[in-house]
């Protein structure tokens, strides 16, 4: 899991254009696109010159940024080194894999109980939109996160719990790089695509123990092939 050293072995980036978005803002969507999309991997140092001369921007932007992708966890800024993406170890891995199972499955729970009729078609959407993105993007990680994200707002926003819509967003960031790790190995991002497919049809039929016991299938699979990459 070793990165390389410099950026522009790896990702490069047009100058950022005019746009209605803050420049922090903009920097930081663009790190971050990088880093969950695996193409800024874990341990590769920020060089803050190589950014500034990449984005075009300040020096106190890029600070600015990286100090919001900290707060994230996507990025980890070690003293006499600077700022690197963040590698988190198996045992942090393995909680964060317990705790997001816990919490979807919770949320596939109210999902179920409080949800419309209106909701419920568009979950079913959302699913067969990311079966469309995946089999047509199979190797562009980050089409194949988005699509599985609108899973996820349709999801919490059906769920009707900000407790749990908050406790999701705060673990999001650091799961989504371990989610692009799990979905890049080999298979992986159509079988999840098939459980996910699965995981819906028992919600749609309401039938709560059976959705959740597929969800937290899914992620205790999800989480063996994420883990399996301490191993290689």
């Amino acid at each position: 899991m070793n990165g390389p050293n410099s950026l522009a072995e790896t990702w490069t980036s047009e100058p950022l254009g005019r746009v209605a978005a803050p420049v922090r803002e903009q920097v930081a969507d663009r790190l971050r696109a990088a880093i969950t999309g695996l193409k800024l991997q874990p341990g590769q140092r920020l060089v803050e010159r190589e950014l500034m001369e990449q984005l075009g921007v300040s020096r106190t932007t890029i600070r600015e940024a990286i100090r919001e992708l900290s707060s994230e966890g996507l990025v980890t800024v070690v003293p006499q080194k600077g700022a690197v993406v963040s590698r988190p170890t198996r045992s942090e891995s393995e909680d964060l894999y317990e705790v997001r199972g816990a919490l979807e499955s919770m949320i596939v729970l109210r999902f179920i109980e409080r949800a419309t009729d209106s909701e419920i078609e568009l979950l079913q959407a959302a699913v067969a939109h990311y079966r469309s993105e995946t089999e047509q993007h199979i190797d562009d990680m980050q089409v194949i996160l988005t699509a599985k994200d609108g899973i996820y707002a349709v999801l919490i926003a059906g769920a009707r719990s900000q407790p749990l819509r908050q406790l999701i967003e705060q673990i999001q960031a650091r799961v989504h790089v371990l989610r692009a790790t799990s979905l890049s190995r080999p298979g992986r991002a159509i079988e999840a695509v098939v459980e996910m497919e699965a995981i819906v049809a028992a919600i749609v039929k309401h039938d709560a123990p059976l959705a959740t016991a597929l969800y937290t299938a899914h992620i205790r699979r999800a989480a063996r092939t994420a883990l399996a990459a301490f191993d290689d």
